[in-house]
């Protein structure tokens, strides 16, 4: 038998120091090419260390992918969505950021597939999720980096479901544009019929992706243990095992995005006025 050997001090301090100096030859990389600001201010360190673990710490893989996202950003200008331009996407509450937590500090979006979906397009079904993961992690604590995604299946059925396109170009979006963002994926008791439509696209999902998805079933002993382990479940919605109510209130919820629009605006220096919506959006409010 094979015992692992734990590292010594002195190797992780070695791993640390190379992985410094990586992020320091791809700073260097792309030093010397005509950024603009915003590209620039997207650079940081630590989104360098995540684009270089994303592709395993190989220096031209980790420089192609961050020069296609900034590309994908360039043209698709996630900074600039503003939530009266998804509004209408999310006025059934079928994905929007939670006001919780999970244990280590991260974000929480929660996604109802089961929900009836409205007549929104696959591109303004991408510019909604965009929009709110770009929310989602502007509104991270310092220190955390990811986001953590609670999915109720209550309801579903391959007719509520997105098409198997738009799921595919939202998973190459997330895992190419967004690396090392997510933390956990819990797929909470997703029934028998969902095995077809998981079958589908898991193909489309790298497998660094695919660890970080659970599914958890709320009569499994470890399941439980699970997500004990990562919530707190007096602020946990009942529909993932908590004893808190979820409430999702569309105005509400508009009235903070609004908010956190003028916030994402002065975080990337565009000259914002508050937006208005006609009927207003909705809040994903847990009340205990």
């Amino acid at each position: 038998m094979f015992l692992l050997r734990k590292k010594s001090q002195n190797e992780v301090k070695n791993d640390s120091s190379c992985e410094d100096a990586k992020v320091g030859e791809l700073k260097g990389g792309i030093g010397g090419m005509a950024l603009s600001e915003r590209s620039l201010k997207y650079c940081t360190d630590g989104c360098l260390r995540r684009y270089l673990e994303a592709r395993n710490w190989d220096l031209d893989k980790s420089k192609k992918m961050l020069l296609d996202s900034l590309n994908w950003r360039s043209s698709f200008k996630p900074e600039e969505i503003r939530w009266s331009d998804v509004a209408h996407v999310g006025e059934t509450g079928k994905v929007f950021r939670a006001n919780l937590h999970d244990r280590l500090g991260r974000t929480v979006l929660i996604m109802r597939p089961g929900m009836h979906q409205n007549k929104a397009s696959p591109e303004d079904d991408m510019r909604h999720l965009v929009y709110l993961l770009e929310n989602a992690i502007l509104r991270l604590p310092e220190g955390q980096e990811q986001t953590t995604w609670l999915l109720d299946f209550d309801g579903f059925s391959l007719s509520t479901n997105i098409p198997i396109k738009t799921s595919r170009d939202i998973i190459y979006v997330l895992q190419n544009h967004y690396p090392e963002r997510l933390g956990v994926v819990i797929l909470y008791n997703p029934p028998r019929i969902f095995e077809v439509f998981f079958k589908a696209v898991r193909y489309f999902i790298d497998p660094k992706t695919t660890q970080k998805l659970k599914f958890v079933y709320p009569n499994n002993k470890e399941s439980v243990e699970f997500m004990n382990s990562l919530f707190d479940v007096e602020n946990l919605p009942s529909e993932f095992g908590g004893k808190a109510t979820l409430k999702y209130d569309h105005e509400e919820f508009s009235r903070l995005m609004v908010e956190d629009d003028l916030k994402t605006a002065q975080f990337w220096g565009l000259d914002d006025k508050p937006h208005h919506t006609n009927n207003g959006q909705s809040w994903g409010e847990v009340a205990s």
